[in-house]
């Protein structure tokens, strides 16, 4: 083998050891923490649950504390809170906040879901924190001073619903459309609404002690995925689904089993 082919070669070889490493390297390094990851956001009810106020505090690379907040209100009766995913553009974090009222109206029955946009304009030392009021939609449900609310959402659909009402509602979050969800017959009013990390969502009705119950799955663009008979529910990753808020079935998984095998997507195949 000649010196300038063995020379040739050893180049070669560092050339390849050194486009491997960077490729792992590309494929191993951590995403970009998020431009807020270091502040947080705390809430607090006022007595009634007619108000609702938010601290954001936390640090950022110069400075440490808290940087601002807002109040919310008033409303008849909050029910539930929720916030949306953040964008980001530039400096600024951009969220939903998402109300919902289950005592307005004349009666006090009235349910209503009133829509904030909260942004952190956020610099080295400093966060500036503004919530405005984008919208309030009035839903198609019975609530009332007494009424137990559920409230659950994927990325593009909030999923609402109250015990005084045998069906939930739909709400599309980039245009504020409500559909109004199936129920069964004879009518059961909705239990719970809980949701897992991927975007299904279960809507639980029935009634504690005994009674009938049912549930209903949706998936994340919003369609039906499963319904049926019992008080399914779903299981996050970051709150707990509290037992107290659900009602108890005698209905089991094992009884419902069942796979359908898909249509072949090459009609050739048998």
């Amino acid at each position: 083998m000649s010196t300038l082919w063995k020379t040739a070669l050893a180049v070669s070889l560092t050339l390849f050891a050194l486009s491997t490493i960077s490729g792992a390297a590309q494929t191993t390094s951590a995403p970009p923490s998020a431009l807020d990851a270091t502040v947080f956001t705390t809430y607090s009810l006022s007595s009634g649950d007619q108000n609702v106020s938010l601290s954001v505090c936390g640090s950022l690379p110069g400075s440490e504390g808290c940087y601002g907040g807002a109040f919310l209100g008033p409303f008849g009766k909050i029910g539930a809170l929720l916030e949306g995913n953040p964008s980001t553009k530039g400096n600024t974090v951009i969220r939903a906040i998402y109300v919902l009222d289950i005592a307005t109206g004349t009666t006090g029955a009235d349910v209503s879901l009133s829509i904030y946009k909260k942004t952190d304009t956020i610099s080295s030392s400093f966060d500036t924190v503004a919530v405005t009021l984008l919208r309030t939609i009035s839903l198609p449900l019975t609530g009332g001073s007494t009424a137990v609310c559920s409230m659950a959402a994927n990325a593009g659909y909030l999923f609402i619903g109250t015990d005084q009402s045998p069906q939930g509602v739909e709400v599309k979050k980039s245009t504020g459309v409500v559909t109004v969800l199936g129920g069964f017959s004879p009518p059961i009013n909705v239990t719970s609404i809980t949701a897992d990390q991927y975007g299904y969502v279960t809507v639980t009705q029935g009634s504690f002690g005994g009674g009938e119950n049912g549930f209903s799955v949706f998936g994340p663009t919003g369609g039906g995925e499963e319904d049926g008979g019992g008080a399914d529910f779903m299981v996050g990753t970051t709150n707990a689904v509290s037992t107290a808020t659900l009602p108890t079935s005698d209905h089991f998984p094992l009884e419902r089993l069942v796979v359908r095998p898909r249509a072949s997507a090459n009609p050739t195949q048998q």
